[in-house]
């Protein structure tokens, strides 16, 4: 029989991590511990969202909520580099560390203060795993020039290419690379080569090409996942829908890990 293989997949989600991501990890677990095999994080940190690393805490004292986020170096980095790219400017590690006893129990502020990672998905890998959530579960980035090289082709991409100084991530439309500044207004950029170390796939692929490298046996979904998920791109798999927890898109910083 196949070794059971129990995949979850999420983009970097604030430094201290939404619940749901938590809720993934803690459905994974579970099910390992009735299966056996191992865990995969599909971490996908191609994105370059930046609304992705909202991070919502709430005040120890009132229990209001209130949302912080990275700072990013320049404007062309906030909206279009991916996430493995996206610099984190000196000083902000300490400006918010400043805050986060208001909202969080002090070893979440020590384990913050000790994070140097240079990046955006750095940052939100090394404080998951300082939080003891990535104990025994293997990553898997999609930035990985590896693993992209490794999996299927798809249609519909993105393409991390040089743009005025930064790494930017742009889509692949008929035959042109193109930035969505909102709304109806694009950027069309130059003409250039690129190769498949450079591409990642839209959402609506990334099924089919996560599960062309990692061949898993079970896939844990969150509800938002539910929608637009081809199904029918990954045969063979068992979808589980992630354990329900509460205000699950705010941060999980819970201690008892």
């Amino acid at each position: 029989m196949t070794k059971p293989l129990i995949c979850f997949g999420q983009q970097p989600c604030g430094f201290f991590p939404r619940r749901f991501l938590a809720a993934k990890v803690f459905t994974a677990r579970r099910l390992q511990a009735e299966l056996g095999g191992e865990i995969v994080f599909f971490c996908h940190d191609s994105d370059h969202d930046p609304r992705e690393t909202q991070t919502t805490l709430r005040n120890r004292k009132t229990g209001e909520p209130h949302t912080l986020n990275f700072a990013f170096a320049n404007r062309l980095q906030r909206k279009f580099s991916p996430l493995f790219a996206k610099r984190i400017p000196a000083g902000w590690r300490d400006n918010t560390a400043r805050q986060l006893p208001s909202f969080v129990d002090p070893r979440w502020v020590d384990a913050f203060r000790g994070v140097e990672a240079p990046t955006v998905a750095d940052f939100c890998l090394e404080m998951y795993g300082r939080m003891g959530l990535l104990e025994g579960i293997r990553v898997v980035r999609s930035g990985d020039p590896a693993f992209r090289g490794a999996a299927c082709d798809v249609a519909d991409f993105f393409v991390d290419v040089p743009f005025e100084g930064e790494t930017v991530r742009a889509r692949f439309v008929d035959g042109a690379l193109q930035l969505h500044e909102g709304g109806d207004s694009f950027v069309t950029l130059p003409q250039m080569h690129f190769d498949k170390s450079q591409v990642s796939p839209a959402r609506d692929s990334r099924l089919r090409w996560m599960q062309s490298v990692l061949n898993c046996t079970h896939y844990v979904a969150g509800a938002g996942e539910q929608a637009y998920l081809r199904r029918e791109d990954a045969p063979g798999v068992v979808f589980v829908n992630r354990d329900p927890i509460d205000r699950s898109d705010e941060a999980y910083c819970e201690t008892g890990v």
